[in-house]
């Protein structure tokens, strides 16, 4: 089943670009904008049976821990970095977001929206949100960190990076009132200010 987030990133990519798919799971992302658009994609992710997936699919892969930054990549070695619903999952945010953006001229950075009205009416009730953007439970949940779009766009502006585009989305469509609190996934474009 296709994400949700899958065709928006790929409207921001534009045809023909080097891509950088950082977190890239089993290669969903990287097969399927293939399949929209020529691009000269990469996937880097750190979980064995996932590489094997990716390579299995015929795309190209690199095994890699995240959290150990890119040094491997020169700067602006690619058109677009992609970090699809993968931040939330890195300890040292700041540090990956610096580094996304000295690899990629414009970078693509999409996470659930902790601020979503049902996640906040479960926190106030007591209970850490399970949904569709948040399907784990506090236990057993890869994400390290919990973000709103608000909270986003405050980093960015602290990393220097200029917010060229956004997309909130809910339930696959977009949202455009009150994105903070009706929106469960946001996408932003980013680049180096």
């Amino acid at each position: 089943m296709m994400r949700a987030d899958f065709a928006a990133i790929a409207n921001w990519i534009a045809p023909n670009s080097e891509v950088l798919d950082l977190g890239c799971g089993d290669g969903s992302f990287l097969e399927y904008l293939q399949k929209q658009k020529p691009v000269h994609a990469y996937g880097v992710e750190i979980d064995d049976a996932r590489v094997l997936s990716c390579v299995q699919k015929g795309l190209n892969v690199i095994q890699q821990n995240l959290e150990g930054g890119l040094a491997l990549f020169e700067n602006n070695s690619f058109d677009t970095v992609v970090l699809s619903q993968t931040l939330q999952t890195i300890h040292e945010t700041e540090k990956i977001l610096r580094e996304v953006a000295r690899v990629g001229k414009e970078s693509i950075v999409s996470f659930p929206n902790f601020a979503h009205w049902s996640h906040r009416l479960s926190v106030g009730f007591g209970r850490m949100p399970v949904s569709k953007s948040l399907p784990y439970q506090w236990y057993n949940t890869p994400n390290v960190r919990v973000l709103t779009v608000a909270d986003f766009e405050k980093l960015a502006s602290s990393l220097g990076l200029q917010i060229l585009d956004q997309c909130i989305l809910h339930e696959g469509r977009q949202v455009t009132l009150m994105p903070n609190l009706f929106g469960s996934l946001a996408l932003f474009r980013v680049r180096r200010a």
